[in-house]
């Protein structure tokens, strides 16, 4: 027997400029001009461009009340663009693109786009300057196909053999293969195509003279000793090669300079990032002062063509269905230009609000910049001084920086947990990192310190931190363990 149920339940959902305003409030600098793009050329009512003055604020919002009021009203001209015009016209394609479409007598021009040469098609271009017959040409595209992106072949041989037999229907063999694949490793960048750590240094130290000493000590360092080479296995090193210390240091320099990664960290390869500043913070007189970044703060305005469209609806006698549904539809993108409007208004208060917190709660690092007086501060915090969210705060420090007369710092980098002294004072987790870093830094590095003995260190302080703290702290500043710090 069926059922029927009555229940009451309390939701809360998000409006359209809500949601909208999450998603430009959490977007960085850098994207943001692309998202006003994307909105310009999606909403004919919407420019950029200051408000005119003879427009007045009043004379944008009326529209609304007079939409509302168009049932049996009808449309006249208006300068610029009628709404007559606009319902008969077709060509959505054309409105609002690019150039708004070609002229009669105007020809289509290509674009200019940039284009920039991949690894991979840098070593084919190599591949074809070698003189290779048709078959060996098809192995050696095969192997530079099977190069990943840090510059390896990390497929073993046999399967290369095996895919050229099954997939390009040649008969070859290990030897065959090999042969082609030490001409593929003689391309730049050095250490290319190697098919592991050793072979890829290897590679590098072939370029150097090889009658220098030294570097017939690092390739034996890499070819005979490579195990106590990376477990820096000084001692066992020396004894196997019978070389000095003052040599054996060299050869490790000259080794550290070589690249581990060729593929993914060579100079003309490597993708360059810029990070672009949401907030600028300047000192002033003993003053902090916070500012946007201006691309944070673009002009823009709705339309005033568009707006006097449904101005001129009041004053027209005509009418009909397709009329009016043409006023509908600018009603739309009107009311949609006003809320992308607000949404960068407010996201851009938001934005100050939230910054200028930062500053206030962090303004003894911000005028000294000594990391060590960075105050512990979690999103709470900041959320609580500024009466938001955290979730909104949140998106306020995502992917955002600020410029400072310091350097450029990520918003996250202000943010850190809390922990106690002997004394029982709190202290932030940047100050106990930068003190680690200190300790590690005066290290001698022939006898690199334990994190059990820094962790001793940092209690002689009054820092009560654990070891294995100690390692994880250690591990996000990128610092090895004391095995990997020592040093000849």
């Amino acid at each position: 027997m069926q059922k029927l149920n009555l229940t009451q339940s309390l939701r809360q959902n998000l409006s359209p400029q809500q949601i909208q305003f999450i998603k430009l409030l959490q977007i960085p600098t850098a994207e943001l001009q692309t998202r006003i793009e994307e909105e310009l050329e999606i909403n004919p009512a919407l420019e950029e461009g200051k408000e005119d003055e003879t427009y007045s604020e009043e004379e944008t919002s009326e529209y609304e009340e007079t939409v509302d009021s168009a049932d049996d009203e009808n449309f006249d001209e208006v300068e610029d663009i009628s709404l007559e015009e606009y319902a008969n016209y077709d060509d959505a394609g054309g409105y609002k693109m690019q150039g708004d479409g070609p002229s009669g007598d105007e020809e289509d021009r290509d674009m200019p786009i940039a284009m920039s040469e991949s690894l991979m098609d840098n070593l084919m271009d190599q591949l074809g300057f070698l003189k290779l017959d048709e078959r060996q040409l098809v192995i050696g595209k095969q192997l530079v196909g099977s190069i990943d992106n840090d510059g390896y072949i990390r497929r073993e041989l046999e399967a290369i053999v095996n895919d050229l037999a099954f997939l390009q229907n040649i008969d070859t063999n290990l030897d065959e293969v090999e042969d082609i694949l030490k001409k593929i490793q003689t391309f730049e960048p050095a250490g290319i195509a190697a098919r592991d750590l050793q072979e890829c240094l290897d590679l590098q130290l072939q370029r150097r003279p090889q009658n220098d000493k030294i570097t017939k000590i690092a390739r034996k360092v890499i070819l005979l000793t490579f195990e106590e080479f990376k477990k820096k296995h000084f001692t066992k090193i020396q004894k196997k090669l019978g070389v000095t210390d003052e040599e054996l240091k060299e050869a490790f320099d000259v080794i550290l300079k070589l690249t581990p990664k060729p593929g993914g960290f060579t100079s003309s390869y490597a993708k360059t990032q810029y990070i672009t500043p949401d907030f600028i913070v300047k000192e002033i007189n003993g003053k902090l002062e916070v500012s946007l970044n201006s691309r944070n703060a673009p002009e823009l305005k709705i339309s005033r063509s568009y707006a006097e469209m449904i101005d001129s609806y009041e004053k027209s006698e005509k009418k009909d269905r397709k009329m009016k549904q043409t006023v509908t539809f600018v009603k739309q993108k009107l009311d949609a230009a006003k809320w992308f409007i607000d949404a960068i208004r407010q996201r851009q208060e938001t934005l100050l609000k939230t910054m200028n917190a930062i500053v206030d709660y962090q303004k003894p690092f911000f005028l000294s910049g000594d990391e060590g007086r960075l105050k512990p501060m979690i999103l709470k915090d900041i959320a609580e001084i500024i009466n938001m969210d955290i979730s909104t705060v949140s998106r306020v420090a995502n992917s955002k920086a600020v410029q400072t007369d310091l350097g450029i710092y990520q918003l996250k980098y202000f943010f850190s947990e809390s922990i106690s002294t002997d004394t029982g004072e709190e202290v932030s987790s940047k100050e106990v990192k930068h003190v680690i870093k200190n300790i590690i830094d005066d290290e001698d590095k022939r006898k690199p310190l334990s994190d059990e003995k820094i962790e001793k260190l940092l209690k002689i302080r009054g820092y009560n931190i654990a070891r294995r703290t100690v390692a994880k702290y250690r591990e996000q500043m990128g610092m090895p363990v004391a095995r990997l710090r020592k040093k000849l």
